[in-house]
């Protein structure tokens, strides 16, 4: 049998126990070099270590799969919702500039540019100053925002309406 450098470009072997990484490797690593100095630094080293880590609260937790997946199903809500404030407003332009005599303003054209950039804004102004809060907040200002959001213009005259 090969040494163990070789191990890595065969399959066999796989299966062995001695091959586990632990959590008490290091440690065990650690030992045979601090006897190996003889000075008592692996008994100092027992003595001044806690037994266990405490679990901390103020690391975030991670975001679990289902939450990822809501993320996702929201952004293409926002998505969508965009893609409809573009159609629904140049909709509405079409049919102001159809009007003999009328030229849309400065101001209408703003109101434009900010409908179709409201949905990204708020998803990632929602996700940006919800970061410390729970989770369920943050789901209730995208839903919100998407209860707000829906881009008015599509929905009552559509692309083709009257």
């Amino acid at each position: 049998m090969a040494g163990r450098d070789d191990d890595a470009f065969r399959w066999e072997g796989d299966d062995d126990p001695t091959l586990r990484a632990t959590p008490d490797d290091d440690a065990q690593r650690a030992e045979p070099a601090a006897e190996a100095a003889g000075d008592g630094a692996a008994e100092r080293d027992a003595q001044e270590a806690p037994a266990e880590e405490p679990e901390r609260d103020d690391e975030p937790a991670s975001t679990g799969n289902v939450a990822l997946i809501a993320y996702g199903v929201l952004g293409g809500v926002y998505a969508l919702w965009t893609v409809g404030w573009v159609l629904g407003t140049n909709r509405v332009r079409d049919w102001i500039l159809a009007q003999p005599g009328s030229v849309p303003d400065p101001m209408f054209h703003a109101s434009t540019v900010l409908s179709i950039l409201a949905p990204a804004l708020w998803f990632g102004a929602t996700l940006l100053l919800t970061r410390a809060k729970p989770t369920w907040m943050r789901f209730v200002a995208l839903a919100l925002g998407a209860l707000v959001l829906i881009p008015w213009p599509f929905v009552t005259v559509g692309v083709i309406g009257s």
